[in-house]
């Protein structure tokens, strides 16, 4: 699957869409710098992909065809509705089949269908909040962002994937394996690789998209940032329309959902963003900031999409780890930007108080990881450190006053929690008995009963 000029016009060149549109004065649309830390090799391997890639005709999505039901798990949603269904994880009779929500968009025009993940891991938060702000009345509601009614296409919102995994708050099933690397799963095989065929099947193989929310696992927290493969155009394409500035190209182990549906020719993204057991608000803006982006991309809802000053692609990182054991002082955090040689970390061990061993930043370049797990031991990761050698006046033109990489997205307005204006209504009139509680007290009270009532009034 690939998709269409609809995202390839409006991220490359910010074109609008459709024949009916010809007729409209050309808009002049700010180029997006892109700053490449790629190898030569890697780059011509992108180009080769960018130039072998054909733009897919696909007549359904037209504003004039047909347009009716969708059908998810046995169940009927109607153009211009929105409906929650429970998808069990496990096919079974006896025991608990695991059913999570799957909440369906189905817009009153045609369009993709794309499908929102959260929760692959079940300790990992930023996805779960980021798809429950997504189906909040601020954006559900009739006039609003996501109101189906006005909605092109179908979207897919599943809040929580591992259900057993987040009610124990484990990043792993109950049979102790990780869902993310058992794609496309087995029916017949090991408790998660059962519920790996039913996600592939359900809510992966007929998608046109997938951006799948994640959190850095314990003792870490990530920088916002998406990684993708870049060779795989159609997912390159969805990557630069999420909106933010830094895309790591990589590609994704065996049996990870990434890899499988690139394989199958689906598009997919992975958000990274914040930290295991944690809920970061910069990570959630930009998480929500980026989905709905990624929909004004493609046309899905309506308002034009938000571009990035710039966009840093990379394919090369570097971990730095700890020379000793001890205790962790980190100096900084995911997002910020360091020059050569300025302090990382230290670390003290109170066996030897008075010495401490400095972590420091091997070149210019950027925090896209950090500890938060204050114990460490030689050989473990510190920080998850992305080299910016030749564009790192970029990253200066756009830090905050503690040194950290503005995300575009993350000074958004959380539109979640505004408040509702409330109509007050004024009734005229008089206590019965006196004062609003008389009524409860016998009419013959005792003296004590009195005194009672006039400590309480």
């Amino acid at each position: 699957m690939v998709l269409p000029s609809l995202l390839q016009r409006s991220v490359d060149d910010g074109g609008m869409l459709g024949s009916f549109m010809a007729g409209r004065k050309k808009k002049t649309v700010r180029k997006v710098r892109v700053a490449h830390e790629l190898p030569k090799r890697r780059r011509m391997a992108i180009d080769e992909a960018m130039k072998a890639h054909k733009t897919e005709d696909r007549p359904e999505w037209d504003r004039g065809s047909d347009w009716g039901d969708v059908r998810f798990y046995r169940k009927r949603i109607k153009p211009g509705t929105l409906r929650t269904i429970h998808l069990p994880l496990l096919d079974v009779s006896l025991g608990d089949s695991w059913p999570i929500p799957v909440t369906i968009i189905h817009g009153a025009r045609p369009g993709p269908c794309i499908t929102v993940l959260g929760g692959t891991h079940g300790d990992e938060l930023t996805g779960p909040s980021a798809c429950t702000h997504l189906l909040s009345n601020a954006f559900t509601d009739e006039g609003k962002p996501l109101d189906p009614k006005t909605m092109a296409g179908t979207l897919r919102i599943v809040p929580v994937v591992n259900l057993p995994g987040y009610r124990m708050k484990s990043r792993y099933f109950p049979d102790g394996r990780d869902l993310n690397r058992q794609f496309p799963g087995d029916p017949t095989g090991s408790t998660t690789r059962r519920v790996a065929a039913q996600v592939w099947n359900h809510l992966v193989e007929d998608s046109d998209g997938i951006i799948d929310l994640h959190s850095a696992a314990k003792g870490r927290k990530n920088m916002p940032q998406v990684r993708v493969d870049l060779t795989h155009t159609s997912s390159y394409l969805l990557a630069k329309s999420f909106g933010i500035e830094i895309i790591l190209d990589s590609v994704p182990p065996k049996g990870t959902l990434r890899r499988t549906a690139n394989r199958a020719d689906i598009p997919v993204i992975t958000y990274e963003g914040g930290g295991a057991d944690t809920l970061g608000d910069q990570s959630v803006k930009v998480a929500v900031h980026g989905v709905m982006n990624a929909l004004r991309s493609m046309r899905m809802v309506p308002g034009n999409p938000q571009r990035p000053r710039f966009r840093i692609m990379a394919s090369g990182s570097t971990w730095l780890r700890a020379g000793e054991g001890g205790l962790l002082d980190m100096f900084v955090q995911a997002g910020s930007v360091m020059r050569e040689g300025e302090v990382v970390a230290t670390i003290s061990d109170p066996a030897t108080p008075g010495m401490t061993v400095d972590i420091v930043a091997p070149e210019d370049g950027l925090i896209i990881g950090a500890a938060t797990n204050p114990f460490t031991a030689a050989g473990m990761p510190v920080g998850h450190f992305l080299p910016i050698s030749k564009h790192f006046g970029l990253l200066e033109e756009q830090i905050d006053e503690n040194g950290h990489f503005i995300v575009n997205g993350s000074l958004e307005e959380r539109v979640w929690r505004e408040e509702h204006e409330v109509d007050e209504v004024s009734l005229e009139g008089e206590w019965s008995g006196g004062n609003v509680d008389s009524e409860w007290v016998g009419s013959k009270s005792s003296s004590d009963e009195k005194e009672f009532e006039e400590e309480g009034a």
